[in-house]
């Protein structure tokens, strides 16, 4: 019981920080709230203190002791929130982005860089754009208080290590107060280095870089998968491999958690112990061990809860008083809260927790349990994954709303060769600076299980009916969270209570049904209550475009979202089966990630510069399903129906990225529209420069709502509505207070996907639109 009573104060102070971070955006006090807590703190101490007095004070002995460590927990996350959230609003940031201005930064890296597919800001250049996040240490040359950021670089990756300073002019967005940084940078100009990484950071990126390079002499995707089961790295995973990997479940045998960090800190005492190292020196060495395999992984939120909980257990096993695991994982959770509250709204963080919590609580009893109808190694060995799955599947559901269906059988397929992997292919990390050709072997052995995983996911992601859907959000994982615990319930019920088995049975169908019948049904309600005759749909796909224009019976597709199944359903709500025209602005994977769904439906493709793989990895399956690609440039036209369309960007020989989007320009029955790719506030003045565009009445907004617009562009559009394709809580600060400004001074009524869900535009003879919303919210007036 002991070992369970930490979970009380641990889900207190992750409740209070998942709330407290996104208090200023609700118009809420942060220091309001870790006051009040603090005080019914102040409140309980006194009346335990008075309970102590009095001989019938049991149950304050039990109960409120508990409570007031929760609220202790939950004050000290709520301080170190306010805290922060006062400094970000001191920032010097905060004048830069209301003004549009650009300001010297200097900022330190704290992650691992990730490469983004594609150029997004920069024009072409031999270095890639690296995505980071760093901490702000000084503006215009003078030193500030550290503030988390979010920034974008073009310059080589081995001078972009955990550690190491760098220095531009930046254009500054600042980002809504739930998000871990509270800016992002965009670079305006050169990046130096300042400083570069100290020494005892510096030796990682280079062991790291050099893994990586050798792992892509191997073969296939079991090349890509090596330093990912090794050391956390996916930066080769593809989008196929990913996908796979996803709809398998396997994704994290790629993030470094827990079992990663439990083989060093083990192999390190186990060595120690070789060497006849006392118990306090074997913890020491364990630890050392710990801290270098976290800076070679990078601290990410699942390999800093991995280490603390180890980094708990050590501890208490020097103290001579070893604590069990579910107190582990919650002191370790606490104490990472109270120092980083925004990671109570990490997914990464959130699942390494609960997969961990439900390796902890329900490994033993699912075990006990199945070992009565299968024999108990069997029952020990299958009862892991489904732990571990029942526990994240509620997290999952937040991120996709459908369950994976063979998710734990491919598990279990794969458990047996994730260890070898990951323990083959990190000895093969460390060996290959001192002994490459031993280390090459490593990584060549490890190549054979990291082979087999890849194809265990294609395998399953490839079986028909894997993936059932959900509903989607918090009413999903709630309900999820409920059928779960009736499950479980249900399974682990004593033999007999006929009757308590028939109620939990009983509401275990009920829970499970609702969701299947609200995912089922969405789009059947949404087909039966929309207007038939609608011209412009802008489909609800999560962060992402994609955008369905139709006349005289002929439908264009606008860009497809990032995942094929969001788009299926937005096809399905509004009853489309082919595809006359679709338009592929750009190659981010939020644009064109879903075109596996309408591959074999769709006529004539057009789309902008080729990108080698990343282009032919969507075209190749729509022209093996009969469609005819087209690359357009500036001037090319044709028809939709009674509508006619022009290409009015790229120009030709543009460099694939945002700035090189196919702008179209729609000329139909009753309104005109122009949709914007993701163009850049550059790129829009060179096009309003380029054409005499006119007024409009629908603009399709760029890039999601980012801060990077032209006011002047929609000025000169002047449109009656603003279609904007992006997600609930994304991340970026999508769509930025900037953007909705020039809605506002251009008279543009926004249509945002994140609030109003797929939305239906239909152009009425009095010159404006009627708008349609699956959530039932919004109404657009006449045009100007």
């Amino acid at each position: 019981m002991g070992d369970l009573r930490l979970l009380v104060p641990a889900v207190a102070a992750w409740t209070t920080a998942w709330l407290v971070v996104g208090a200023p955006d609700v118009g809420l006090d942060p220091r309001v709230i870790a006051a009040t807590i603090w005080g019914a703190g102040a409140a309980v101490l006194a009346l335990l203190l008075l309970g102590r007095r009095r001989e019938d004070g049991g149950v304050l002995r039990l109960a409120w002791p508990l409570l007031l460590v929760a609220l202790a927990a939950s004050g000290l996350v709520a301080a170190t929130a306010a805290n922060t959230l006062a400094q970000r609003a001191a920032s010097p940031l905060v004048a830069t982005a209301v003004h549009h201005s650009t300001v010297e930064v200097v900022v330190e890296v704290v992650s691992a860089p990730r490469a983004m597919r594609g150029p997004v800001w920069a024009e072409a250049s031999d270095d890639p754009t690296l995505r980071i996040d760093a901490r702000l240490v000084a503006v215009g040359g003078l030193a500030v208080s550290p503030v988390a950021v979010t920034t974008s670089v073009q310059v080589p990756a081995e001078h972009v290590q955990l550690g190491a300073r760098l220095g531009f002019d930046a254009r500054v967005s600042r980002l809504p107060a739930s998000e871990e940084s509270g800016f992002r940078l965009r670079a305006a100009g050169d990046v130096r280095v300042v400083d570069a990484a100290p020494p005892w950071l510096a030796w990682a990126g280079g062991l790291r870089q050099g893994f990586a390079e050798a792992a892509r002499g191997l073969a296939g995707d079991g090349a890509a998968l090596v330093p990912g089961l090794a050391i956390g790295d996916t930066s080769a995973v593809g989008e196929a491999l990913g996908a796979a990997m996803k709809a398998s479940s396997l994704s994290h045998l790629t993030a470094v958690s827990g079992a990663n960090c439990a083989i060093v800190t083990a192999a390190a005492f186990v060595v120690a112990g070789l060497c006849r190292v006392r118990r306090t020196g074997r913890i020491v060495v364990a630890m050392l061990a710990l801290a270098g395999f976290i800076v070679l992984v990078t601290p990410q939120p699942s390999v800093i809860r991995a280490g603390t909980m180890a980094v708990v257990v050590l501890v208490a096993l020097a103290a001579g008083r070893p604590g069990g695991g579910v107190a582990a994982l919650s002191v370790a959770v606490i104490v990472l809260l109270a120092f980083d509250p925004w990671l109570a709204r990490d997914y990464g963080f959130a699942l390494s927790a609960a997969a961990t919590g439900g390796l902890l609580l329900l490994t033993a009893p699912l075990a006990a349990r199945l070992s009565r109808i299968m024999p108990t190694p069997l029952a020990g060995v299958l009862a892991v994954p489904l732990a571990a799955q029942l526990a994240c599947q509620p997290i999952l559901v937040l991120l996709d709303p459908a369950i994976a269906l063979y998710g734990v059988p491919a598990n279990l397929l794969a458990a047996p060769a994730a260890p070898i992997g990951t323990v083959v292919g990190l000895l093969g990390c460390l060996a290959l600076p001192l002994l490459p050709s031993v280390g090459m072997a490593f990584l060549q052995v490890a190549w054979l299980p990291a082979s087999w995983i890849a194809l265990v996911a294609h395998g399953a992601a490839a079986l028909p009916g894997g993936r059932l859907p959900w509903l989607p959000d918090a009413p999903g994982a709630l309900l999820l969270v409920a059928g779960t615990a009736l499950a479980l319930w249900l399974a682990l019920l004593p033999p007999g209570r006929s009757w308590l088995r028939g109620l939990a049975a009983a509401l275990l169908v009920l829970a499970t049904a609702m969701p299947l019948g609200a995912a089922a049904g969405g789009p059947l309600v949404g087909a039966a209550t929309r207007p038939r005759d609608w011209d412009v749909a802008a489909c609800d796909i999560g962060q992402g475009d994609a955008v369905l224009v139709r006349s005289a019976g002929a439908t264009a597709l606008i860009d497809t979202g990032p995942e094929p199944f969001a788009l299926e359903r937005c096809l399905t709500m509004l009853g489309i089966e082919r595809i006359d025209l679709l338009v592929l602005t750009h190659w981010d994977a939020d644009h064109v990630g879903g075109a596996g769904a309408v591959a074999g439906r769709v006529d004539t493709v057009i789309h902008g510069p080729l990108d080698g793989d990343r282009s032919d990895r969507v075209l190749d399956p729509l022209a093996l399903g009969g469609a005819a690609t087209i690359e357009v440039t500036a001037g090319h036209g044709g028809e939709l129906g009674d509508a006619r369309w022009r290409v009015v960007w790229p120009k030709a020989r543009a460099v694939p990225g945002n700035d090189a989007s196919v702008v179209l320009d729609l000329d139909a029955p009753g309104y005109r529209g122009v949709f914007l790719g993701d163009l850049g506030e550059e790129a829009q003045l060179r096009l309003l420069r380029s054409f005499d565009l006119g007024r409009v009445d629908l603009v399709k907004v760029a890039h999601h709502g980012s801060a990077d617009q032209s006011e002047a562009l929609y000025r000169e559009l002047g449109a009656t509505v603003g279609m904007i394709g992006v997600g609930a809580e994304n991340g970026y600060g999508h769509p930025t207070d900037r953007l909705l400004d020039i809605l506002t001074a251009t008279g543009t009524t926004p249509v945002r996907t994140d609030r109003s869900g797929t939305a239906v535009l239909t152009a009425d003879d009095a010159g404006g639109f009627g708008l349609w919303t699956e959530r039932g919210g919004g109404a657009v007036g006449g045009r100007a």
